[in-house]
């Protein structure tokens, strides 16, 4: 039997993805007036180049459309919304943690650091952020974690989208300077094209050597260090 053309109820076979909303944001205003800023970050998984963070603060009733997880969209409707982002918001503050403090305190670490430069970069300061994840960084400011954060929050949305596409032309420049591993199309991640101009170029002062891939070129599996191993392609 045919499913009814419908779009909700028992009978309907159509699948929707809830969008990311601005209830979060009011409710902390509510709570404690001042601007909410929405944080995410971009490049915890690869094995070269930076980890970005972003923070944005939206302006209510003057939010760009269609916002949402920057995983959920395209290059194209990135680079779209990004200059929209910048021009409609509040204030969007942008930080990075290098290779360097990577490799020497911990991606986790690293990210935190990023996340706290990007919220004090807000050229107005925020009261309260809204972080993607279920680990909350020491900020400026008061936080609240929120898990898929990214996908229900219209202003960790936005600096989702700000972060990655910040990191991903990072990375394009990178693959100027180093074609052989094909930086401009992996973004830095562990996928096939980038091991295997490991193999053929070596490492460069853009890898980070604290994972597993790269500690393992250079150093072989005697030392003790310990290493990060999540490699697998999963931005956020």
């Amino acid at each position: 039997m045919r499913p009814p053309d419908c779009d909700s109820g028992p009978g309907c076979h159509r699948q929707y993805h809830k969008m990311p909303h601005y209830r979060h944001e009011k409710r902390l205003m509510q709570a404690q007036p001042g601007p909410v800023c929405g944080v995410d970050e971009a490049g915890r998984g690869p094995l070269a180049g930076p980890v970005v963070a972003a923070a944005v603060i939206l302006r209510h009733g003057k939010i760009p459309k269609g916002l949402n997880d920057s995983k959920q969209l395209t290059h194209e409707m990135r680079e779209t919304l990004y200059p929209r982002i910048l021009e409609m918001a509040v204030a969007v503050g942008v930080g990075e943690a290098s290779v360097g403090e990577i490799d020497l305190m911990n991606i986790r670490q690293a990210t935190h650091l990023a996340m706290a430069r990007a919220v004090r970069a807000l050229p107005v300061q925020a009261a309260i952020a809204l972080v993607d994840g279920n680990d909350a960084p020491a900020l400026p400011c008061p936080c609240e974690t929120l898990v898929g954060g990214d996908g229900i929050s219209l202003s960790i949305a936005a600096a989702s989208i700000v972060a990655k596409v910040i990191r991903d032309r990072g990375m394009v420049a990178l693959h100027a300077e180093h074609p052989g591993y094909n930086w401009a199309s992996n973004k830095g991640y562990g996928t096939p094209d980038h091991l295997a101009g490991l193999r053929t170029c070596g490492v460069t002062i853009h890898h980070r050597r604290s994972f597993a891939p790269i500690h393992h070129i250079l150093y072989g599996d005697e030392s003790g260090t310990q290493i990060h191993k999540t490699l697998i392609p999963q931005d956020s």
